[in-house]
């Protein structure tokens, strides 16, 4: 593999650094703030406590923002711009989430970042499968979800750090605002990357310019010459296809896999298990600061099986990995909610919460960024790309939102014991095996071109041949 389209997809991937990063900080955050501010309590005779909606995944809703509409800015000023600003939103929201005096200017930072969230989940998959070919597609773009769970990890392991150095009324506020440092790196980074070839000729670029960007990511000249008559092409027939809208029905095969691979991602349970970490956790039996380190054991199991997830996708295939961690879940998840239901040992409890983790980073988490970003064509695929993570976010979301109402040890439905929610995600993990097993088709060692030709023909039968 050429050493500067490693280096350019690396620089592009820390985006999902500061997702990771982002997404999982508040977990340390989580029980100082209901005990500062006093936020656990229910919004009139609903559901919903202020601390899930305002507290908890008001980043979310930003992502569900940030990723429905991530393709608008992705097409219109470029992946590389759109991965500029994004980074900038991430800066924002640290500080202003360190600083901010109460809870709802807390909010309103936390939104911010969640926007940015959201949006390089769009842009920065898309990115990487553009500069990428067919042969190295799948380690590339894994290299975005790689860099998500090392994020996880080191937000992990700062909130334990940073718990010791600091009491917990201001220890909270150095996790949030430790952000602010990697994002500002990886701001200033992505400014020397190349802009997309793929994108350039798809806004009517000349070939001169779309040469000198795959010269910059090491194409040999008469590679290059190649593969722009290829994009060419490609778009050419997209430009027939009635504007190319998304929802006009001739993408309905990959709106619909990206829709349910998304829903099944969070219908596994992973963003609960790492939002509330620390409080599972406690709740199995460990006291406060023995949880927050427990939960490095989380990020560091999630990073050692992502570099497994990379280093098979493209061997494998999409399919085998999702098959492999459909089975991890369910004996995992049916064995954690097991644990809870019979008060078994806590060592026990955390070695299957591991093995979950270990489970989603093999299958949904090497493949579900990769397959979106594969399964549209050029000309649609930042929409199709905001398709899938949407829908992703907004389950995460409503998942994350729901769980101070399931979970919490005062107030939650299954505050004596929370078996049954495991139980739940086991189930629907049943479920997505079956799917994969008849649906999911096999996207391994096939060009985006003729990705987009088989997924977009009603000749054409899914890809998976096995």
């Amino acid at each position: 593999m050429d050493k500067k389209i490693l280096r350019i997809s690396l620089t592009a991937a820390l985006a999902g650094f500061l997702f990771g990063f982002d997404t999982v900080v508040i977990s340390g955050a989580n029980q100082p703030i209901k005990d500062i501010w006093g936020t656990n309590w229910f919004l009139g005779d609903s559901i919903f406590t202020f601390h899930g909606i305002f507290i908890m995944s008001m980043a979310l809703w930003g992502t569900v923002l940030g990723s429905l509409f991530g393709g608008i800015p992705a097409d219109r000023l470029g992946r590389k711009r759109t991965l500029f600003w994004i980074g900038v939103l991430y800066f924002i929201s640290a500080l202003g989430s360190a600083l901010a005096p109460e809870a709802y200017s807390f909010s309103f930072f936390r939104f911010i970042g969640g926007v940015g969230v959201g949006a390089s989940s769009v842009a920065a998959p898309v990115y990487i499968s553009e500069i990428s070919t067919a042969a190295n597609r799948g380690r590339l773009t894994a290299a975005y979800q790689f860099n998500i769970v090392f994020g996880i990890l080191i937000a992990f392991v700062s909130n334990y750090v940073i718990g010791l150095l600091f009491s917990a009324d201001v220890s909270w506020r150095w996790m949030l605002g430790m952000e602010a440092v990697p994002a500002l790196i990886y701001t200033l980074m992505v400014l020397k990357i190349p802009h997309s070839p793929r994108w350039l000729l798809m806004q009517g670029a000349t070939e001169e310019r779309a040469m000198a960007a795959l010269t910059q990511l090491g194409t040999e000249q008469h590679v290059a010459r190649e593969r722009i008559a290829e994009i060419k092409e490609a778009i050419q027939k997209a430009a027939t296809m009635a504007q190319a809208k998304l929802f006009s029905g001739k993408y309905n095969k990959p709106l619909i896999l990206a829709f349910l691979l998304a829903f099944f991602n969070q219908a596994s349970g992973i963003n609960f298990v790492l939002y509330y970490a620390p409080e599972i956790l406690e709740r199995a039996g460990l006291a406060s600061g023995e949880s927050l380190f427990s939960s490095i054991s989380i990020g560091v199991i999630n990073l050692l099986f992502t570099f497994v997830g990379i280093a098979l996708i493209d061997k494998l295939g999409r399919k085998q990995l999702m098959y492999i961690g459909s089975v991890g879940y369910i004996i995992s998840l049916a064995m954690v909610g097991w644990c809870f239901y019979s008060g078994a040992s806590t060592l026990l409890l955390l070695i299957f919460i591991l093995v979950f983790i270990a489970s989603h980073a093999v299958g949904q988490g090497a493949v579900i960024w990769v397959f979106i970003s594969e399964i549209f064509p050029t000309k649609v695929r930042a929409y199709g790309q905001s398709w899938g993570t949407g829908t992703h976010w907004v389950f995460a979301a409503l998942i994350t939102l729901l769980t101070p109402t399931f979970l919490d040890a005062e107030i939650g439905i299954f505050k004596d014991n929370p078996w049954p929610i495991f139980i739940f995600f086991a189930g629907m993990m049943v479920v997505q095996l079956l799917w994969v097993a008849f649906s999911m088709p096999e996207t391994k060692g096939v060009s985006l071109e003729e990705l987009a030709e088989r997924m977009s023909s009603k000749k054409e039968r899914f890809l998976d041949k096995n």
